[in-house]
């Protein structure tokens, strides 16, 4: 599998998560070997592991109708980002998903998301199935 690919696919699992409210999904997706942040929309920056899932274990009690929309992916050798919108009912996020190459495939250490007023072209484009 391409690195492309695979980056893909974990961003495409942090989406199935989110969505389902899988906390123990979540929990595997975060890297456990680097240091992690997190800035939901309209909260403060989280910094380390344990903010970072005791944040999600809050927002998957309740997981809000999310889907990863237009997903573009950067590899830079063991390092890799996504750039992608997230479709919340009638309204709209841009997001950016930083993921790190560990021992287990590649993890997220950052995801921040917030506002955006126009959605613009990001073809190629590989869109999160609906589960």
């Amino acid at each position: 599998m391409q690195p492309s690919d695979a980056v893909l696919e974990t961003n495409t699992d942090f989406y199935v998560a989110f969505a389902r409210g899988d906390h123990e999904a979540m929990e595997r997706l975060w890297a456990r070997g680097h240091d992690v942040t997190c800035i939901h929309p309209g909260w403060q920056a989280l910094i380390g592991r344990e903010a970072v899932m005791e944040s999600w274990k809050a927002i998957l009690a309740s997981p809000p109708p999310v889907r990863c929309i237009g997903a573009r992916v950067f590899v830079n050798g063991t390092n890799a980002h996504v750039i992608c919108y997230e479709g919340l009912g009638d309204g709209m996020l841009v997001a950016t998903n930083l993921f790190v190459l560990e021992d287990q495939g590649w993890q997220m250490i950052h995801h921040q998301a917030g506002p955006t007023r126009t959605v613009q072209d990001v073809t190629p484009r590989r869109d999160a199935p609906v589960h």
